[in-house]
């Protein structure tokens, strides 16, 4: 069973703070299932999300507009 973790992030749009949920990083097969592409839930522009882990592996999620 998959357990999401909850992440509160600011919109790189309109600087609104959302919940977001996501799925651990150790549950992530692949590199592309580590970038994906969510609207914001408040100016519903579309968020580029990257998910990487540190060598200790600790999570690490960044948010970007969708063409950076």
């Amino acid at each position: 069973m998959v357990f999401l973790e909850e992440r509160t992030i600011s919109c790189p749009y309109c600087g609104e703070s959302i919940d977001i949920l996501i799925e651990p990083v150790e549950e992530i097969q692949d590199e592309d299932a580590a970038q994906y592409i969510e609207d914001c839930q408040v100016c519903c522009r579309p968020i580029q999300f990257k998910m990487t882990t540190d060598f200790n592996g600790e999570a690490s999620l960044e948010v970007f507009h969708e063409n950076e």
